[in-house]
């Protein structure tokens, strides 16, 4: 069953570098939603997909990609959308 999870990373995330790199990885792992860099800096990614897929996900964010420093990473349930793609907002 599908569920949707809220993930806010916090840290230096090499501008946009590291929200690149979500939609890239949520893509592979076959995950829909949208990642976007918040007013203050954070970036907010809303993922859909199965529980298990989702965990890796988290996991993935938690480390980021080479060149980043994550510092926190916070994740809440959230409604499901029916995201039909995994894409970058700016």
């Amino acid at each position: 069953m599908k569920e949707n999870r809220i993930i806010r990373v916090n840290g230096q995330l090499g501008g946009t570098l590291f929200r690149q790199e979500a939609r890239q990885k949520g893509e592979k792992l076959g995950l829909m939603g949208h990642a976007q860099i918040e007013p203050n800096g954070d970036l907010r990614i809303d993922a859909e997909g199965e529980p298990d897929v989702l965990d890796t996900f988290v996991d993935w964010c938690r480390t980021g990609p080479e060149g980043t420093d994550v510092q926190s990473v916070r994740v809440t349930d959230g409604e499901v959308q029916g995201f039909d793609r995994f894409m970058e907002v700016r």
